[in-house]
């Protein structure tokens, strides 16, 4: 790697941190911890490419894109923030950015986007309208995982092409809200946003009904994984018909559709007008670091609604991370809003946590279909249904520890209660050593108390 990075960010560990492995990868670096320094130093053509922090004591560095653009054109600016919001990653598109990364960074990957900067030409933007404030910072995208911020990006790449635009994810995950987050963040704001269900589309005069109420808006199609033959030739023949002012188009599906097109229940034709750009929504499994945050999130809107303030302990906080959310954003939701509802105290603790979460079990309950029906059996059954839930898709890896997890755990606490608290009495009970009872204790994260003993 070779050339002059600017480096601006008040936070010295960081300018030490970059400085050091910069220069170690053959750069010269010049760091900084002003905007007004880093802005001197661009007017006086110092600078292959540019590191800024958005937080800065004398102003906000996204501020200062446009003049840097207009001072050095084709000057590649990376924007580093820990405001880990798409806000801050759209705002970074529209300034025109070369790119975005949020803070903590991963080293490694930020020397490999500095490479790509220096070695890529970069192209003459486009000049875009400036976003307007009506989208406002309680959007329904929050999260600061690595899978979230590649989120935030391919919105802000897609949000004004002209590409159709294909949702996937698990039920629950948000599809349909990014969906119209795309729309609001986009040129086509200020039209009309149309979301087609299958009974829409089951009749005749569906596609004209759609047309006229879209106009050149966004039309979105929900769940086209689910409709029948007739209802996607229709689609294909509105997708067809359109001319030079059609609509945005988007389409949501919680099925792998081209399994689906492979199995032929889902048109060929279709597939391929509707897929111009995929994006995957990550389930809430994928993304555990994001759940205190998600919560969080849905506290403070119970709490605006005139719900009590309420917020989860760290041990409740741990369980949350535990539990697998098969319901995803919109069961972690709904058992907040029931937390804010019935709550006490401002700290939701861990009884209450294993309580909200013990009566919506993590897959389904391991009891039988029927009485004399073999445990082995039950969860044969409960498990073939925690993948079904995931649409002809694979859980996500590490699912073998998930799973000893969530039986592990209810059987050492039943075991602990049979045995009054005992650990000597129930490690003999599980016929395991008490080292290993114990090891397990403290990684399962279990309270020894003493118990009442159930036989």
């Amino acid at each position: 790697m070779d050339g002059t990075i600017l480096v601006a960010d008040d936070d010295r560990t960081i300018r030490t941190v970059l400085t050091q492995a910069l220069t170690r990868a053959g750069c010269k670096v010049h760091a900084t911890s002003s905007l007004l320094t880093l802005m001197r130093w661009v007017e006086e053509g110092k600078g292959d490419l540019v590191i800024s922090d958005v937080i800065m004591p004398d102003g906000n560095g996204l501020d200062q894109l446009p003049k840097i653009a207009e001072r050095r054109p084709g000057l590649p600016v990376i924007v580093i923030s820990a405001q880990n919001t798409i806000m801050t990653a759209i705002q970074a598109t529209e300034a025109d950015a070369y790119d975005y990364l949020p803070k903590p960074f991963d080293l490694p990957d930020l020397m490999k986007r500095a490479s790509r900067a220096l070695d890529v030409k970069r192209r003459t933007p486009a000049p875009r309208k400036e976003a307007e404030d009506e989208t406002g910072d309680d959007l329904p995208l929050v999260g600061r995982t690595a899978a979230m911020q590649e989120l935030y990006r391919l919105i802000a790449r897609v949000m004004n092409a002209d590409l159709p635009v294909l949702i996937t994810g698990e039920s629950g995950t948000g599809k349909s809200l990014i969906a119209r987050a795309i729309h609001d963040l986009s040129d086509r704001r200020t039209l009309p946003f149309v979301v087609a269900t299958a009974s829409d589309m089951a009749q005749m005069e569906g596609p004209a009904t759609l047309i006229s109420k879209v106009r050149n808006g966004t039309l979105v199609f929900e769940e086209v994984g689910d409709l029948n033959e007739e209802a996607q030739a229709r689609i294909v023949r509105m997708l067809d018909s359109f001319t030079d002012n059609a609509p945005r188009i988007m389409a949501t599906s919680q099925a792998d559709l081209a399994k689906k097109m492979d199995a032929g229940s889902v048109r060929q034709d279709l597939f391929y007008r509707l897929g111009g750009v995929t994006l995957s929504v990550p389930s809430l499994r994928e993304r555990v670091e994001d759940i205190p945050l998600l919560a969080e999130h849905f506290f403070a809107r119970a709490e605006r609604d005139g719900l009590p303030v309420r917020r989860l302990s760290e041990e409740a906080a741990n369980l949350f991370r535990a539990y697998s959310w098969p319901g995803n954003v919109r069961q972690l939701e709904n058992t907040v809003r029931r937390l804010a509802i019935t709550g006490g105290e401002e700290s939701v603790n861990r009884t209450e946590a294993e309580q909200v979460l013990g009566n919506q079990p993590a897959i389904e309950p391991l009891t039988g279909g029927g009485d004399g029906e073999k445990l082995s059996a039950s969860i044969a059954k409960h498990l073939q249904r925690y993948f079904d839930l995931h649409g002809g898709q694979l859980p996500p890896p590490g699912l073998y520890q998930r799973i000893l997890r969530e039986m592990e755990y209810p059987l050492i606490e039943i075991a602990l209660d049979a045995t009054g608290g005992n650990q000597a009495k129930c490690a003999d009970l599980l016929g395991i050593n008490r080292n290993t009872l114990r090891k397990k204790i403290t990684d399962l994260d279990i309270r020894v108390t003493r118990r009442r003993k159930l036989m």
